[in-house]
């Protein structure tokens, strides 16, 4: 016996504890040498993950920034804009990322150096709102957040065409699963510790937060590091844009993915509608951070007790869970306009967090289902192309997303929701209607 085989062992045991795999046998669609790392390469996608999607919650755009905005005196407007500069300049420009990427054999590395970015621009907004306040601070923040944004973007493209190369087709959505749960631990925990109604809100609270999120993405790149990937497919090339152009081909010839990119908008109801359930709980709240912290908890607990089901649940239909998740959120919406519209300010206070964790619960079985089919209807030749395509696509339809904005100032929050709503159960049954990327796996 090496003295390298106790080590693995002890790998394919939790592996082994975690997927229920006793053989190698669902190894369908990468290479047997892959195959063999599997434990070990399950094992690290789900640490770094959990890491980065922790860190995700701590430096919140819609939570933590917002409120440390609003606490350094920034204007109103800068605060508007965290969350369409978050997620829009982390998915336009993936079309030319996935170009740079495909002539590179081993693509871990852009995760790897977009999470040590990530790290350092994190760490760079805990130092600017500790020492700048206003309109600098404010100011100092959303050019960081660019920054994180953008190098969030190539490890988007990076992750999925890594976890299509490294593990096979039906455990997939049980990495993103535990990586959520585990995540949604920490949360949970952050939540009682540090917003529990009698603390004070204090800032440097939440500066710590930001420096431990920085941390968290260092520690994920250095663990990334070690995932053994084997040298993938390299054509391609040329002039960026012309080949963006091409890419986007791609939505007219092929109808599936055409398909999951409608879907995938329509899907969008499900995060674009989540601030107006905070805005909502403030107003019956009066802004306490009681509520906040209500809010922060049910996240948290929707992805510790929701991620690992959707997950497993994605492994055998990845179309069913984006169906089941949309009508999951079509029904919390109504539940929290019958809350708005009849019930107490004490019963809302209890209510509303409660139909907030209905939508997390969701909102993560939207993102699981969608990441998995995606990486699932693709090939390794084409994967980094369809997740470039389908993420700028829907960088736009989140820049338009922002309409929505227009009608919660004519005509107030309870309407959106409902509009909102109503999307997503048509969402729920267009979802239904998606080739099953599952089907050859059974």
């Amino acid at each position: 016996m090496t003295n390298h085989e106790p080590p693995q062992a002890a790998i394919r045991d939790v592996y082994d504890l975690l997927t229920g795999d006793e053989d190698a046998r669902i190894c369908k669609d990468i290479p047997d040498v892959s195959c063999r790392e599997q434990p070990r390469n399950f094992l690290l996608h789900m640490l770094s993950l959990s890491a980065t999607k922790t860190g995700d919650w701590f430096a919140s755009p819609k939570l933590t920034l917002s409120w440390l905005l609003t606490h350094i005196g920034a204007p109103a407007w800068m605060v508007g804009l965290l969350v369409p500069l978050r997620e829009s300049l982390s998915l336009l420009p993936q079309l030319f990322v996935a170009r740079a990427m495909r002539g590179v054999p081993r693509r871990k590395w852009f995760w790897v150096a977009g999470s040590v970015v990530q790290g350092l621009a994190v760490g760079g907004m805990a130092l600017a709102v500790a020492m700048l306040d206003g309109v600098t601070g404010g100011g100092a923040v959303l050019a960081l957040l660019g920054v994180f944004s953008l190098a969030r973007g190539a490890c988007s493209v990076a992750s999925k065409d890594v976890l299509g190369k490294t593990i096979a087709r039906t455990r997939r959505g049980r990495v993103n699963g535990y990586a959520e749960s585990a995540a949604g631990a920490v949360i949970v925990a952050t939540g009682v510790a540090g917003l529990a109604p009698d603390n004070d809100g204090n800032a440097a609270v939440f500066v710590i937060l930001l420096l431990a999120a920085a941390a968290l993405w260092l520690l994920a790149a250095f663990t990334y590091s070690f995932v053994a990937e084997y040298a993938g497919a390299t054509k391609g090339g040329g002039n960026a844009i012309r080949e963006a152009l091409d890419q986007l081909q791609l939505m007219r010839s092929d109808r599936g993915l055409r398909r999951f990119v409608i879907v995938r908008s329509l899907l969008l109801s499900t995060a674009l509608v989540a601030p107006y359930y905070v805005t909502l709980t403030n107003q019956r709240t009066s802004g306490a951070l009681s509520g906040l912290g209500a809010l922060m908890i049910a996240a948290g607990a929707a992805s510790f007790l929701s991620a690992p089901v959707w997950g497993r649940y994605a492994d055998r239909s990845s179309r069913g869970v984006m169906a089941t998740a949309a009508l999951l959120a079509a029904i919390a919406g109504g539940m929290t306009i019958l809350v708005a519209l009849v019930a107490g300010d004490a019963l809302a206070a209890v209510a509303l967090p409660a139909s907030y964790f209905l939508l997390c619960v969701a909102h993560n079985g939207v993102r699981l289902g969608r990441k998995t089919h995606l990486v699932d209807i693709a090939s390794g030749d084409n994967r980094a192309s369809y997740v470039a395509v389908s993420n700028t696509v829907i960088g736009v339809m989140l820049l338009a997303g922002s309409g929505f904005a227009a009608i919660a100032a004519l005509f107030g929050t309870v309407v959106t929701i409902a509009v909102l709503s109503c999307i997503a159960l048509l969402s729920s049954h267009e979802a239904m209607q998606l080739e099953n990327a599952q089907a050859d796996q059974a």
